[in-house]
């Protein structure tokens, strides 16, 4: 007789195992902590619903049918396998999982926070993996819901009711130029600032940035003449020119550039860190979160 599973109480399986084990329904009710007729009404389920005995009264206590005795070890597998699913969720040990994060990262993320991470999951967790991706921004909450991403770190641009998030880093903007270059000797006075041609990088393919919003605000342009998408090639270009870049001044203390603050007022750089809220206690997205949290920490001394 075909049986429909999802029509069946699982825990009935628990009992069912309990009793094949220990051929009793009053030992069976002790090692589960419930009443001898609880255990004698679930049996009873399992029996209408598999329309077999299961269990027959012997010399020795409850003996098994035949088909009790070829259902327990595949049932014993599939307990097993779920009671090691729970424990995992409430344990999670990043020395033993094996897992694959994904993660939307900006591009400065990447920058500053890879490295160190990396380096964390090599030492301490050598079973997990990475997937980093970029996506619009409004892309970003549906993903995380539905578990396509498990954490997103990007500007606190991003609004869902959905979504809870911390505050990851707030990174100052810092003028980047070549050794030898011009604006190198004396003061970077707000007009020799803008008298250079400047590279400005972002993401999108249009529309201003952090440094040309604090400009436009006390009424100045500079002259952008390059837009790139990428910061992979500004380190070449910067090289061979007398072009100048406004970036966080993480990535050019990496980057090892001369470097002078900027002659006017500009909010830092800031990214916050995403997740979906039906996620806050998922055990190996709050390790995540923390070891995020512990690069930033680790990168900022």
């Amino acid at each position: 007789v075909a049986v429909n599973l999802s029509r069946i109480d699982l825990n009935l399986f628990v009992v069912f195992d309990a009793i094949y084990s220990h051929q009793s329904l009053t030992r069976a009710a002790g090692v589960l902590h419930v009443t001898q007729p609880a255990v004698s009404n679930a049996l009873a389920r399992l029996r209408n619903t598999l329309d077999d005995p299961l269990f027959v009264r012997g010399p020795s206590g409850m003996s098994p049918t035949p088909l009790a005795r070829q259902l327990i070890t595949p049932v014993r597998e599939a307990l097993r396998e779920l009671d090691q699913c729970v424990r995992t969720r409430m344990e999670f040990n990043a020395a033993e999982a094996r897992q694959t994060f994904r993660i939307h990262a900006t591009e400065h993320a990447e920058i500053f926070l890879l490295p160190s991470l990396l380096k964390h999951l090599q030492d301490h967790a050598p079973g997990i993996d990475l997937e980093v991706v970029f996506m619009r921004r409004k892309e970003i909450p549906l993903a995380l819901a539905s578990g396509e991403l498990q954490l997103a770190i990007d500007a606190p641009l991003i609004n869902s009711s959905e979504l809870l998030y911390r505050s990851l880093r707030s990174d100052h903007y810092v003028c980047v130029m070549r050794n030898g270059h011009p604006l190198i000797e004396g003061e970077l006075t707000l007009e020799r600032f803008l008298s250079a041609r400047h590279i400005h990088i972002s993401s999108r393919s249009r529309g201003s940035g952090h440094v040309d919003l604090a400009l436009r605000s006390i009424g100045q342009q500079r002259r952008i003449a390059l837009r790139l998408q990428h910061h992979s090639g500004l380190p070449g270009l910067l090289h061979n020119s007398d072009y100048i870049a406004a970036v966080p001044k993480t990535q050019a203390l990496r980057m090892g550039w001369q470097q002078r603050p900027l002659p006017f007022d500009c909010p830092p750089l800031e990214l916050n860190i995403y997740w979906h809220k039906n996620a806050d206690h998922e055990p190996s997205i709050h390790w995540l979160r923390d070891r995020l949290e512990a690069c930033v920490d680790a990168d900022s001394q």
